[in-house]
């Protein structure tokens, strides 16, 4: 399984006031203008445009500009066709602009979001929407392979008489993954247990109860959580991100064409200082089994030394807690503590709401469902 890891940094700060260069052709600042989501949950009465029209327009309306102000349009969406943004153009507007489909697995809505910057700096643009739509209620569980009634392997395909490693030498299914990725970093570190994991949902489920976009918005107690129905240990029910419907979206502007901008618009604008896409490097282990950790550190590190901040110059972190036990290592990660102190670092409280570090205030995908494919999850 080859993963992918994208990182944005953001920060709230004056808008530019000097004009920019004349000669200049290349945006070195990128500004989110606009940013919106829709309500994730079950939608059976909407299918993918609805939602990404829903997200889209949204976004715009938030930066106060329109269709026609738009340069490039990134749509990201795993699913679905294929030409999701030309089917989100027949909805808001046709206007003829070059449009991007991005399929990137979990990192698929983040990354059409960095296709739409990455248009702006290279200078073909001055703004851009990126919109990220999925619908997974109901499509099980991630990773999965159908199962076969079959009792002899039958070798076909590119790895020939190789047979499947799912419950063989591990598990490709996400679930099982992430529960392997928990026990490995408790078993190399220590300081991890069941209950530990179980109060990462605690305190994500307490955050969601102040999010009225978040699919699931109740408070549940420990004893709630590790009695739940054990998905994959140690992850229960409660700790696993539910596949759900939604979509958001965002205008991203160059820190030129906003200086044309209202005073409002300028105010409100929220820079991106950094944004980091990674993949796997070669590993002999990883050819087998998934390693979420390396690539993930990697692109901590490049967008950290790109945004010119360190780990507790962070004021707010929303990460991908697809699962308690991911959550936990990417606290080690985003290097948020000393390497193998992911357990004490939260168990210091950093990680509430009104701790040194807050992280996923949202809720995070625990409690906010997991459309897997989204744009972002800038609350």
């Amino acid at each position: 399984m080859v993963t992918a890891f994208i990182i944005y940094i953001i920060a709230i700060e004056p808008a530019p006031i000097e004009p920019a260069p004349r000669s200049a052709t290349v945006a070195d600042d990128i500004w989110i203008l606009g940013i919106t989501m829709t309500k994730f949950g079950k939608h059976p009465d909407k299918d993918v445009v609805d939602l990404a029209a829903e997200a889209a327009m949204g976004a715009l309306k938030d930066g106060g500009v329109s269709m026609r102000d738009i340069g490039v349009l990134a749509a990201g969406n795993l699913m679905g066709s294929g030409s999701i943004g030309q089917q989100i153009q027949k909805q808001i507007g046709q206007t003829g602009i070059p449009v991007y489909n991005v399929s990137n697995a979990c990192a698929t809505g983040a990354t059409a979001l960095r296709t739409a910057i990455m248009a702006i700096k290279a200078g073909e643009t001055d703004m851009g929407l990126a919109v990220g739509v999925e619908k997974l209620a109901g499509v099980g569980l991630l990773g999965a392979r159908p199962a076969s009634n079959s009792k002899e392997w039958t070798p076909a395909g590119r790895y020939g008489a190789v047979t499947g490693t799912d419950g063989r030498i591990g598990t490709d299914n996400m679930p099982g993954t992430f529960a392997q990725v928990g026990m490995e970093y408790g078993h190399k570190y220590g300081g991890t247990s069941f209950e530990l994991f179980a109060k990462i949902s605690e305190k994500n489920h307490a955050h969601s109860t102040l999010n009225p976009l978040a699919a699931y918005t109740k408070r549940m107690t420990l004893e709630e959580i590790m009695n739940d129905v054990m998905i994959a240990y140690p992850n229960t029910r409660s700790m696993c991100s539910a596949n759900c419907d939604g979509a958001a979206a965002a205008v991203v502007v160059s820190g030129a064409k906003l200086r044309t901008l209202s005073k409002e618009q300028q105010r409100r604008a929220i820079k991106v200082k950094a944004s980091v896409l990674t993949t796997d490097p070669y590993e002999e282990g990883c050819q087998v089994l998934p390693n979420v950790n390396t690539l993930t550190r990697n692109a901590a590190k490049i967008a950290y030394e790109a945004a010119g901040v360190g780990p507790k110059d962070l004021d707010l972190v929303e990460l991908h807690d697809c699962f308690a036990t991911a959550e936990l290592v990417h606290y080690d990660n985003l290097m948020l503590c000393e390497e193998g102190g992911a357990a004490d670092f939260f168990n210091s409280g950093a990680t509430w709401r009104d701790g040194s570090t807050p992280v996923n205030v949202s809720g995070g995908l625990e409690s906010k469902g997991h459309p897997d494919r989204k744009s972002t999850r800038l609350n």
